[in-house]
């Protein structure tokens, strides 16, 4: 009899932020979503047989999404997380952008001009002068 998945893994509990719409509201908010990080152990258990050998090769890091639903921060409504994304393999992780490169890219993308910080003009005179109410 081959072994439980869980004993070729360590498991480590994570907190992730997460960015979704609410189907009432259609407000988008981030939660705070809880996951468990599930990565491979150094070496075969034991008791491992030829099955469970050849199975544990195939192996890899992943993340396993715990929160099914979440509460509106602003109509207060619960709501259920999209479940395309219960699964993730951290390999998969480690190329996306993150979000001000994505901005940039698809601003590049459009042929849009990157907009520069703009200089944030002066401060009145009248603003800076030491006062001469007493």
């Amino acid at each position: 009899m081959g072994l439980d998945e869980r004993a070729f893994f360590n498991e480590k509990p994570e907190t992730r932020p997460g960015s979704y719409q609410c189907p009432k509201c259609r407000r988008t908010s981030e939660y705070a979503i809880r996951w468990v990080r599930r990565t491979k152990k150094d070496r075969l258990p034991a008791n491992a047989d030829e099955a469970d050998k050849k199975k544990f090769a195939k192996l890899r890091d992943y993340l396993l999404r715990l929160d099914d639903n979440v509460v509106c921060k602003t109509c207060g409504r619960k709501f259920d997380i999209p479940s395309q994304h219960s699964l993730v393999f951290v390999d998969q992780l480690s190329g996306l952008p993150d979000a001000a490169a994505l901005e940039r890219e698809i601003a590049e993308a459009s042929g849009e001009p990157e907009r520069e910080q703009e200089a944030k003009p002066a401060i009145p005179a009248r603003f800076t002068r030491k006062s001469t109410w007493k």
